[in-house]
């Protein structure tokens, strides 16, 4: 019964029920007091100057709001086990140890019983299709005698190629004949006026230049090639420090992944990177990557000019394949953003035993 209607609706038929008793007893005192007006009686029979009516619906709502605490604790302590088993599923942690604990319940409770039954099921088909995904995202998808992610490089390597023979190349010289123009304006002491404008112009191309670079880096991305994944990512890092004006902060752990996973993981953060940089306008960003308990943890944080998550864009492709590529391994993704408060992405990824088994087992 508890467990179909709402704690409000059962404390207001409590606290209904209670008027309605108080009041029947209030009106076998007035019959039993043989006075035929009881209800101005009501309002008449005063304790401490206040009528007796008052008392009636004080203690009614009293009693109803008693019960609605009462029950919540009751609820509460009755579905806590239920609550937190499928938080961890929501958030991807399908091998804790919670899952093989028994909900307490009592012996005729056979609901808490069932419900705790059918999350056990959930949480180990749930451990199966990531696993599925992990080992299958682990073996090579062939297309013409080359496997996708060859052709993907090839591509990418080849418009980055073409963008920066020609656009990036004349975003160079335009740069420089704006700052010959620049100087002769400061020379011929040139209008006010005319010299912002130019150093309007040198500002746009200056900012074109260095979504560029933030594109061709995202184009032609650095691969592990045989480095662990904390050594790729620092490496990455590191070059993007050289390149582009932003206070970096990162703490990133060795971790023991598949080769599948560490190759998504680094095309995630690779693709979160170009994301801030082309979108976010922001001046600091954080990376961090850390094992907690059986997940691999990824956490990017910047504080550029964010954006709702909620709303779709046309051609926000970037968010689009890093949900993907979270998904096709079994992930989570959560992303917290505000405008103009920065964006923080969370990646969970659990790791599962099997998959770095059968990925050992395969590279011997």
């Amino acid at each position: 019964m508890t467990a179909k209607i709402t704690k409000s609706m059962l404390s207001l038929y409590i606290g209904s029920t209670a008027f309605l008793i108080q009041g029947f007893l209030y009106f076998l005192f007035v019959y039993a007091s043989e006075q035929k007006n009881w209800w101005s009686a009501a309002f008449q029979m005063r304790i401490f100057y206040i009528p007796i009516i008052f008392y009636i619906l004080m203690i009614s709502i009293g009693i109803g709001g008693l019960s609605y605490l009462l029950i919540s604790v009751f609820r509460k302590s009755l579905y806590s086990g239920v609550e937190e088993k499928l938080r961890l599923l929501a958030n991807g942690n399908y091998e804790s140890s919670l899952f093989s604990e028994e909900i307490p319940h009592s012996k005729d409770n056979r609901y808490i019983e069932e419900i705790d039954k059918d999350i056990s099921k959930v949480s180990n088909k749930m451990k199966e299709i990531s696993t599925e995904l992990q080992v299958l995202n682990s073996r090579p998808q062939f297309v013409d005698g080359q496997t996708k992610e060859e052709i993907l490089e090839l591509e990418r390597h080849r418009l980055a190629r073409e963008l920066h023979d020609s656009v990036s190349q004349q975003l160079f010289a335009a740069m420089m004949m704006m700052s010959a123009l620049n100087e002769q304006a400061e020379k011929t002491q040139a209008p006010e006026a005319q010299r912002k404008q130019l150093a309007m112009v040198s500002d746009i191309i200056n900012a074109s230049q260095s979504e560029m670079r933030a594109l061709l880096l995202h184009l032609r991305p650095v691969s592990l090639e045989g480095k662990s994944l904390k050594q790729g990512i620092e490496q990455l890092l590191k070059e993007l420090q050289t390149k582009i004006k932003i206070s970096l902060k990162w703490e990133i752990a060795d971790i023991q992944l598949s080769a599948a996973i560490e190759d998504q993981l680094f095309r995630v953060i690779q693709e979160l990177l170009s994301n801030t940089l082309r979108h976010a306008k922001a001046k600091e960003l954080e990376v961090y990557l850390h094992q907690v308990e059986k997940n691999v943890l990824l956490r990017v944080i910047d504080d550029g000019v964010g954006f709702n998550p909620s709303e779709q864009k046309a051609g926000s492709y970037g968010l689009m394949n890093i949900r993907e590529r979270v998904n096709g391994v079994g992930g989570t993704v959560k992303i917290i953003s505000f405008k103009g408060q920065g964006t923080s992405v969370e990646i969970k990824i659990p790791l599962l035993k099997e998959v770095i088994a059968n990925d050992t087992s395969i590279a011997r």
